[in-house]
């Protein structure tokens, strides 16, 4: 491991002060693992009042110092730097309501959540890991420093921080750890929605999503109970050889790893338990499912504090995934123009993920390629998809007499034909068009 070089000179500064410095947490389990560290955190025996005056003079944050924590702001960026510190009683289930400072950094380690990242490295002492987090980290195990029941109890947190680990990092999770999580994933209601969706957000983005959502249902019903009636409903259809739950975890990893795909994948079927009727010959239906998605993803964005933009466009996505984009350029035109080929395109990537997700012949994915194909060929045309792009404007429907919401009306007239067929788009023909249909208007 090597220290950049504002962060080693801010841990010689302590010790040449007389305290003791290491570097801890996510670097150092990063660095072990052959990544690039994304911060670097300091942890020292100098108390706040002492840390102030090791570094005065810089440029500091002290919102943190109540708690043990002061930012320095470096050329390198800025840099935490925590005195050694035991939490104290976590009476809101996320955070220390007071901390003890500790002079031991093995005190200080035993209080942070999992092994892989109780460690501390010194450029001198080297690596200082009294859990076993290197051995951990190389057999890819997440466990729980000391008591998990503890750990998940102070902070309900560190639960879909697991989770999380799990689908970025394709760590297992170790059998008593996983246990304690089950236990207490009833806590996540704790937790602050914004942070909820960071969590579940990074989750589903991560490489290892589908072995993660399929192998801790619990933790994900805890933290996203609409989501619950998924589990375990069967669909009874040929077209289907997963429960809805299984297809939509395996669909979810068939999207490229953009937030508002995979949460548009996870939701698409959502509304599918409560839509399930039975026929006699015992094959299920789902009659109106993206509808019911549709609303059930309404309630779940909000909860979750999703920005009104991305609350949107999933919500396009989840009510859209099931219908047709079209397999003809009229068709394709006319979808490009209600909803854009930013949309188009994201809804064929959540089609292919759909029919992928679904154990679906080869043909399936093959008839998506075909629109693929032919969106590009109608972009590369250059069709007329909007009014800007009509070769007649609302000046040229005064002309004709028209007014006020009739030159709308003629103009979205126009446009359809347009959409038609593109040669139509030239002023005089679409004139008269217009004037043709006055007349059939006026008998």
């Amino acid at each position: 491991m090597r220290l950049p070089e504002y962060a080693a000179r801010a841990l010689c500064r302590l010790e040449n002060a007389g305290f003791e410095a290491w570097a801890v947490g996510g670097c150092v389990r990063d660095s072990l693992r052959g990544a690039e560290p994304h911060d670097f955190d300091l942890c020292t025996s100098a108390r706040p009042e002492e840390m102030l005056r090791v570094f005065a003079g810089e440029r500091l944050i002290k919102t943190g110092l109540r708690h043990g924590t002061l930012t320095v702001l470096t050329e390198g960026g800025l840099l935490e730097i925590t005195s050694f510190r035991a939490d104290g009683s976590y009476s809101d289930g996320r955070h220390p309501d007071g901390v003890r400072f500790v002079s031991s950094i093995r005190d200080d380690l035993a209080r942070r959540d999992f092994t892989v990242g109780a460690m501390a490295w010194h450029p001198e002492r080297g690596l200082f890991d009294p859990f076993g987090g290197r051995k951990d980290l190389e057999n890819r195990v997440l466990r729980a420093v000391g008591d998990p029941d503890m750990r998940f109890t102070e902070d309900a947190l560190r639960i879909l921080r697991a989770v999380r680990f799990a689908s970025e990092l394709g760590f297992s999770i170790e059998e008593n750890t996983a246990a304690a999580m089950e236990r207490q994933a009833d806590r996540l209601a704790l937790i602050a929605p914004e942070r909820v969706r960071e969590e579940l957000t990074r989750l589903l983005c991560g490489r290892w999503v589908q072995r993660t959502l399929l192998g801790y249902t619990a933790v994900i019903g805890a933290a996203l109970p609409e989501l619950r009636p998924m589990f375990g409903c069967t669909q009874d259809n040929p077209h289907h050889c997963y429960d809805v739950w299984g297809h939509t975890v395996r669909a979810v990893g068939q999207v490229p790893p953009e937030p508002c795909l995979r949460w548009a994948m996870l939701l698409h079927d959502s509304g599918k338990p409560a839509c399930k009727t039975v026929d006699e010959q015992g094959v299920g239906h789902f009659r109106g499912h993206p509808k019911a998605s549709r609303a059930l993803a309404e309630r779940l964005l909000p909860r979750l504090r999703f920005s009104n933009e991305d609350s949107e466009r999933i919500l396009l996505l989840v009510e859209q995934h099931d219908r047709p984009l079209g397999d003809s350029d009229k068709l394709v035109r006319r979808r490009l123009a209600q909803i854009g080929e930013a949309r188009f395109r994201d809804l064929l990537m959540i089609k292919k993920g759909d029919a992928v997700g679904q154990n679906t012949q080869p043909w399936d994915v093959g008839t998506l390629q075909g629109t693929e194909r032919l969106l590009n060929e109608v972009l590369r045309q250059d069709s007329c998809l909007s009014l800007r792009r009509l070769a007649v404007n609302g000046r040229d429907m005064q002309t004709l007499g028209l007014t006020d919401e009739k030159i709308g009306e003629m103009l979205r007239f126009l446009l359809d034909a347009v959409l038609d067929d593109p040669a139509r788009n030239d002023r005089e023909t679409l004139l008269r068009l217009a004037r043709t249909e006055m007349e059939e208007q006026h008998g």
